[in-house]
């Protein structure tokens, strides 16, 4: 949201015992909230149609920064204390006054002359539009991601600020009609087209010793129900150990090896005490089970990444989503590869009955889809919201603007 500017002044909280006037307190404001309600709003702030990558994202920023500037001038937002840690609605203790203070300084909360020490359902509201504009779970509470996201320093979020601005600047004009964009830092996918998010989409990024790359390419085919070939980085550092700790690995999960003549072998037949699996090509079936699950999304690049489905949907609700090995995971896939494939005439219904059937199917685009795999850690809508996500790949404490593509 637009900063408010200046902290609150405020009295600090002082340790008291509850009184029964203050448990009626708690329980009216307890009564009266409408967490739900609040989640939503907090989710329409930031849920617009405008990409995160985009000519008016880069103006979007410039008025973020003019606004952070003269607050970063005056000092900044105070310290957070340990005290806001693990606070929720209804709690009514010391800490609270200086969460307020917080939440109003980054204009989570509206500004108020006088605070209480309650958590009641304006405070609340404001915890979960903190939470939302930094990508992390809805949850009202101050919970250890959501602490230490607000303990960051607001002249570390100006510089943020300064860096997406030249990133963003740098790469919109190389942008097209309709385009893809994945968000490493954000772990999210966007679907753009005529300059506004048709799709969006959670994401499962690389994580940070297997980086997913940052790059441009174009979206040229969709494999349906593919079979995966196992890379040998995989074969090296994740297989070999899955097949010492357990021997069946391979057959639970319908995973076949070849070797140089195409022969298929018997795993019995590898020493998995030493590296001699990596010379063997290993493949698993098409199925639910299947790493990529029922779809892999092609575009050409030196890195052997692409984007896919996956049989681990519980990955798609954690703050944190930098599980692959460089790859991206995608959620509601099916929906991303029908706008893909729409000028080659399939619908949802036809991409879910393929998917359902196993059916192996190599379909590809009539006008392949530009993509963009990038690195940005704050952005802003027209609304005045600023979003900010972890520096997950120490770009930006490496100062960094420029990537090759």
């Amino acid at each position: 949201m637009a900063l408010a500017g200046a902290s609150a002044v405020l009295p600090p909280s002082m340790a008291r015992a509850e009184s029964i006037w203050d448990m009626f307190a708690r329980n009216r404001v307890l009564r009266e909230a409408d967490p739900a309600g609040a989640s939503a709003a907090a989710q329409a702030l930031i849920e617009t149609t405008e990409p995160i990558l985009s000519y008016d994202t880069a103006y979007n920023l410039q008025l973020a920064i003019s606004q952070y500037e003269p607050f970063v001038a005056a000092g900044g937002w105070e310290d957070v204390p340990r005290e806001v840690y693990g606070l929720r609605l209804g709690n009514d203790r010391e800490g609270v006054i200086a969460l307020k203070r917080r939440l109003m300084s980054s204009g989570d909360m509206p500004f108020a002359e006088r605070v209480d020490n309650i958590v009641d359902q304006v405070t609340d509201a404001a915890i979960r539009t903190f939470q939302a504009r930094h990508g992390l779970r809805l949850t009202g509470e101050v919970d250890e991601a959501t602490f230490y996201a607000m303990a960051v320093p607001a002249s570390t979020r100006l510089n943020q600020l300064y860096l997406n601005l030249q990133r963003v600047t740098n790469m919109a004009p190389n942008l097209s009609e309709r385009y893809v964009v994945v968000n490493i830092p954000a772990a999210t996918i966007e679907a753009v087209e005529g300059g506004y998010v048709v799709q969006r989409h959670t994401a499962v990024v690389g994580r940070v010793e297997r980086a997913t790359p940052i790059l441009a390419s174009k979206v040229h085919q969709i494999n349906f129900n593919p079979y995966w070939h196992v890379p040998k980085s995989i074969i090296r550092n994740d297989l070999i150990k899955y097949m010492n700790e357990d021997p069946e690995y391979l057959t639970k999960f319908r995973i076949h090896i070849y070797d140089g003549k195409g022969q298929e072998i018997s795993p019995t037949q590898i020493n998995w005490q030493t590296d001699e699996a990596v010379n063997y090509m290993f493949r698993q079936e098409p199925g639910a089970e299947n790493s990529m699950g029922h779809c892999k999304i092609n575009f050409h690049n030196p890195y052997d990444v692409y984007l896919h489905d996956t049989p681990t949907k519980s990955l798609f609700g954690e703050n944190a989503r930098f599980h692959s090995s460089g790859c991206v995971r995608v959620e509601g896939v099916n929906q991303l590869v029908t706008w893909l494939l729409r000028d080659n005439g399939w619908d949802l219904s036809r991409v879910d009955s393929t998917f359902a059937s196993n059916e192996r199917i190599d379909e590809a685009l009539k006008n392949p889809v530009p993509i963009h795999t990038t690195y940005i850690t704050a952005w802003a809508n027209r609304q005045g919201t600023v979003s900010f996500r972890d520096d997950v790949y120490q770009f930006d404490a490496q100062g960094k603007v420029a990537f090759e593509a």
